[in-house]
């Protein structure tokens, strides 16, 4: 596996889930593995799972791990082609990338949707670039559309506290006072649809996906009738697809409460982190013996362990 900015970019799904199913049972069994290789983390937009679980991930491989914060630590880069840059942008992306992977053997990027022009977010421009210039493997930390490294471990977690062969598995949007992207729902939804569950996905009106991560996924509308039987509720918010990072409802109704789960089948609770406690998800619910949060966040380790072990393999690690 050369890159792995989404699902489509694994060769051989079935090795990923095992590699992960090994790296949980040993995460130190190969720790050679990356020794001598430089594995660079670029950050465009703030983390705390994703960078400290991708450098533990690292640092069990025997990998060497650089982190620079764009923003801060780098010149303010210039993405379009042709620009006459005598204005605010001091480097082109094209060098910058180039030249990061000069120094690293794998490039990890983590972006975020403007939600301002759809087109543009989901044409991927940052993480396009990186994969155009770096002449290095890439890997997303999470991009504008998808969050693979959360869904992969989102899968390690519904497999090791599943209790029925085909679980039933419920996307929930939850209420949030900013506008978020779709990335971690769209990821999730991809990922899930491999997977043997009975996946719904449910919103108010509004709030509906794109298609090309839909397909023919059932979508609820009602949030009790979603519930029903559920074994595991998923929450997240994310703002309106169509009207384009558009905040269309602040309805509290859609909380993730102690009534809703008592409708389940005594559902494990999952979200991916940060929350906002008693506005996605009541206390009593996040605090409760079938809360998953935090083994979930345990196994972002395990995901992108996993991940740059097969990359390592690819590069002849």
């Amino acid at each position: 596996m050369r890159h792995f900015t989404s699902l489509y970019d694994v060769p051989d799904l079935g090795r990923l889930l095992r590699t992960a199913a090994d790296v949980k049972r040993n995460p130190l069994a190969r720790p050679d593995l990356g020794r001598g290789k430089v594995l660079g983390l670029i950050f465009f937009h703030s983390s705390l799972r994703t960078r400290l679980s991708t450098q533990r991930a690292a640092m069990n491989l025997g990998l060497e791990v650089i982190v620079m914060n764009v923003g801060s630590d780098a010149w303010k880069l210039e993405f379009a082609d042709g620009t006459v840059m005598d204005g605010d942008t001091a480097e082109h992306v094209r060098d910058a990338v180039a030249v990061m992977g000069q120094y690293c053997d794998i490039l990890g990027v983590r972006t975020f949707a403007g939600l301002q022009d759809k087109e543009a977010d989901y044409a991927e421009p940052v993480l396009q670039a990186f994969i155009d210039h770096a002449g290095v493997p890439i890997l997303s930390l999470e991009s504008a559309t998808r969050h693979p490294l959360q869904s992969l471990a989102d899968w390690v977690t519904i497999e090791t506290y599943k209790q029925v062969e085909r679980p039933k598995v419920v996307l929930t949007w939850a209420p949030h006072p900013r506008a978020l992207p779709q990335a971690v729902a769209n990821s999730f939804v991809e990922w899930m649809r491999q997977a043997e569950v009975d996946l719904v996905i449910t919103h108010p009106e509004g709030y509906e996906l794109s298609p090309r991560f839909v397909h023919d996924t059932p979508v609820e509308y009602d949030p009790v009738k979603a519930y029903e039987g559920a074994d595991f509720i998923y929450a997240k918010n994310w703002s309106a697809y169509y009207d384009y990072g558009q905040i269309l409802s602040q309805d509290r109704r859609w909380l993730v409460d102690a009534e809703k789960m008592a409708r389940t089948s005594e559902a494990h609770f999952m979200h991916c982190l940060p929350v906002r406690r008693n506005v996605v998800v009541a206390d009593a619910v996040i605090d409760s013996p079938q809360s998953l949060v935090i083994p979930q966040a345990g196994h972002r380790v395990v995901s992108a362990q996993a991940v740059l072990q097969e990359m390592l393999v690819h590069l002849g690690g």
